[in-house]
C-alpha cells in the first residue's frame, strides 16, 4: 500500500496494491503500520466505527461535516464508482475554502483519509455504489454541519444528472451561512 498526499491540505489518498489471479482479486483495504508510519503512531486506533452506504447512479449525498473536534475517516467505494469531493473548511489551513475531486472505485481501490474540518460528499456514478466509512468518533447528530450540494459559491462539478438528494441535504445551508457559524 501507497499513501500520497493530495492538493488539500492533510488530506492522504490511499493507493492499495491488489494482488488479482483467475479467482478475482485479494487487496488490503487498510494497513495500520503504514498509515502509523505516515501520521503517527496509534492514530489508527482512534478508529471506531465503520459504516456502510449504498446509492444508485446520480445520487448525491453531502455536502456533510462535524463542527468541535470535527471527525476524521478512512473513505472507499467497494462497489462501484464515486465521485467524491472534499472542502476544507478549516479557517487556519492554507487550503480553506478550497475543493478537491477523487473519483474512488473498485477498479483502484484508492481510498481517502479526511482528517477533521472538510464537507465531504460524493455522487454515484455507477447504477449501485457501495461507499464504506471508517470513523475516529461516535457520530453527534448536534455537531453536523452541511452546505447544499448545488450552492453556487462552491460550485461544484457534478458530472452526472443529480438523481436523488435527501430532504436535509436539499435544505442544507449555503456556503456563505456556514462561513458565518465557524
Amino acid at each position: 500500500m501507497r499513501i500520497e498526499t493530495a492538493e488539500l491540505a492533510d488530506v492522504l489518498v490511499l493507493i492499495p496494491s491488489p494482488f488479482c489471479d483467475e479467482r478475482g482479486f485479494f487487496t488490503r483495504t487498510f494497513d495500520a503500520t503504514i498509515f502509523d508510519d505516515v501520521l503517527g503512531a496509534g492514530v489508527s486506533a482512534s478508529f471506531l466505527q465503520d459504516s456502510q452506504s449504498r446509492s444508485g447512479k446520480g445520487v448525491i449525498r453531502g455536502m456533510h461535516g462535524r463542527l468541535g473536534r470535527g471527525e476524521a475517516k478512512l473513505v472507499r467505494c467497494a462497489n462501484g464508482a464515486v465521485l467524491d469531493v472534499l472542502v476544507d473548511i478549516r479557517r487556519e489551513s492554507p487550503t480553506f475554502g478550497k475543493q478537491q475531486a477523487f473519483q474512488l472505485d473498485d477498479k483502484d481501490f484508492r481510498h481517502l483519509y479526511v482528517p477533521p474540518g472538510f464537507l465531504h460528499g460524493f455522487q454515484a456514478l455507477t447504477d449501485t455504489a457501495d461507499v464504506c466509512y471508517r470513523i475516529d468518533r461516535p457520530h453527534d447528530p448536534t455537531e453536523d454541519i452541511g452546505v447544499a450540494y448545488n450552492d453556487a459559491d462552491l460550485a461544484i462539478d457534478w458530472p452526472l444528472p443529480v438523481t436523488t438528494v435527501s430532504a436535509r441535504d436539499a435544505a442544507a445551508a449555503s456556503w456563505a451561512q456556514l462561513l458565518e457559524r465557524i
